[in-house]
């Protein structure tokens, strides 16, 4: 399964979303008005998901900013540090 796929029915599944897979755009802002709508609460969730399911830790809030913009910028660094390792 492709990753941005993989990513975006954790997101579903794990924050109880009410959409399909489809209703997330690869560019989609994850977080404010313009895009889902996930919150702070949300954005703990996500983190732990992907430390659960990918093993991948954040050091810092400014990355944390950065990755969790959207699933393809989540895809992007879970791909980077897969080309790294």
């Amino acid at each position: 399964m492709p990753i941005r796929q993989r990513l975006k029915e954790l997101l579903i599944t794990e924050l109880m979303l009410d959409m399909k897979t489809d209703d997330i755009g690869d560019d989609t802002p994850l977080f404010g008005p313009a895009g889902i709508g996930l919150d702070s609460v949300d954005a703990l969730q996500v983190v732990v998901m992907l430390e659960k399911n990918f093993g991948f830790k954040m050091s810092d809030q400014e990355q944390a900013r950065r990755v969790l913009h959207s699933v393809g910028t989540i895809a992007d660094a879970l791909e980077k540090r897969q080309a790294a390792a």
